[in-house]
């Protein structure tokens, strides 16, 4: 759902633009309470784990295909707010390098497939969770149904931004039928993909799934202290290891007149251990495995995905809103059409082209979300 240079007129590119620098400077606050230690360099995996699923295009209809938009995959994994700024490093990375949306319509982009998405999916995935069981199956299910909705979301507004500055005298209705219907079969595929990758992570490590917080998470096991009451039955089990050495002291006992002991009663009896935090686990070994993933389906996945135009492309044409789309500003870039320039053959130019949008989009988004981190460790030290 990339949209061109051309679709949307200056007044309306440049108020998007605004909505967007708008979302991306509250999205930047309000990653600081998202974000930790462990989760900042998954965030910058999560955006070059969309970047790379975005090239896999899946057909949805005669001569249409679909791709995925990674607003509720962002927004479930590492937070909404952090879930924006993936989503809008992947359209930055795909603008600049690749001619993939428009620059002028970048504000258009961002504000439709970040932060609509995000911001719808989460609220659904939200609502679900706390009216559904805490099981991580809830957790599944709710990024299912909140990926499924996010994607129709996003082409209603489309046609919102379309009807307001569209460049091409078209008709509103014929365009939302359009959009709203061939997203929703597209929805069913990021529905799909989402839950797919929600569910690996939560089976594994459901701490790194920022929505499976307060879900998925055992209850607390308290054990018993050696001074707390016990059951009947627990305490002839416990006396009864006992009884044996008891048997074995000879009877010449002190006579049962002597002066009480005043010595301290031992450790083990008089303290209850105290609760010790269970150390953190390392992310290292799902950060390499996403990494990997993401690699895969760029550099060779890729290769087989659909070739049809996607959903906005087939509707642009169908309607006629494509009458005065303009080429692309980066249309002579080296990566143009993710394709690196002079390389003939084309499944190692795709297949190379992804693989370096990969490593880009992890180095810039792995920055923007470590500095995100490092802001917040020193407004908290200030605070101290």
């Amino acid at each position: 759902m990339h949209v061109p240079d051309g679709f949307i007129d200056a007044p309306v590119s440049v108020a998007t633009g605004v909505v967007a620098a708008g979302a991306v400077a509250v999205s930047l606050r309000g990653a600081r309470r998202e974000l930790d230690e462990r989760t900042a360099p998954l965030a910058g995996l999560v955006a070059a784990f969309i970047f790379a699923v975005q090239m896999l295009n899946f057909p949805v209809a005669a001569g249409t295909s679909g791709h995925l938009l990674g607003g509720a995959l962002a927004a479930i994994l590492v937070g909404p707010y952090t879930g924006v700024l993936c989503v809008s490093v992947v359209l930055l990375m795909q603008g600049v390098l690749f001619a993939d949306g428009g620059l002028t319509a970048l504000g258009v982009n961002i504000t439709d497939m970040a932060v609509v998405t995000t911001v719808v999916a989460y609220a659904i995935f939200r609502t679900i969770v706390k009216l559904a069981p805490h099981r991580r199956r809830t957790v599944t299910v709710a990024s299912f149904v909140a990926a499924l909705i996010s994607v129709p979301a996003a082409a209603i507004a489309f046609t919102a931004i379309y009807a307001l500055g569209g460049t091409a005298d078209v008709s509103i209705g014929k365009v939302f039928t359009a959009m709203v219907g061939v997203h929703v079969l597209i929805g069913i595929g990021e529905a799909a993909i989402t839950a797919l990758t929600v569910g690996a992570v939560v089976a594994v490590r459901p701490d790194l799934v920022y929505g499976a917080r307060g879900v998925t998470a055992r209850p607390l096991e308290i054990r018993d202290s050696p001074l707390a009451p016990a059951a009947p039955g627990a305490v002839a089990r416990a006396e009864a290891p006992a009884a044996e050495p008891a048997a074995a002291e000879p009877t010449t006992a002190e006579p049962t007149t002597a002066e009480p002991t005043t010595s301290e009663p031992t450790v083990a009896t008089s303290r209850t251990p105290e609760p010790v935090a269970a150390p953190r686990r390392s992310a290292r070994h799902v950060w390499w495995a996403g990494l990997a993933a993401a690699l895969l389906c760029a550099g060779v996945v890729s290769f087989y995905a659909s070739a049809s135009p996607d959903g906005l492309e087939k509707v642009a044409h169908d309607k006629g809103i494509d009458q005065k789309a303009e080429d692309h500003a980066a249309k002579d870039s080296p990566l143009a059409d993710y394709g690196v320039k002079d390389i003939s053959d084309a499944r190692i130019s795709g297949g190379l082209a992804g693989v370096i949008g990969v490593g880009a989009t992890l180095a810039v988004g792995s920055g923007v979300f470590i500095v995100v981190r490092r802001r917040r460790a020193t407004a908290e030290s200030g605070r101290v």
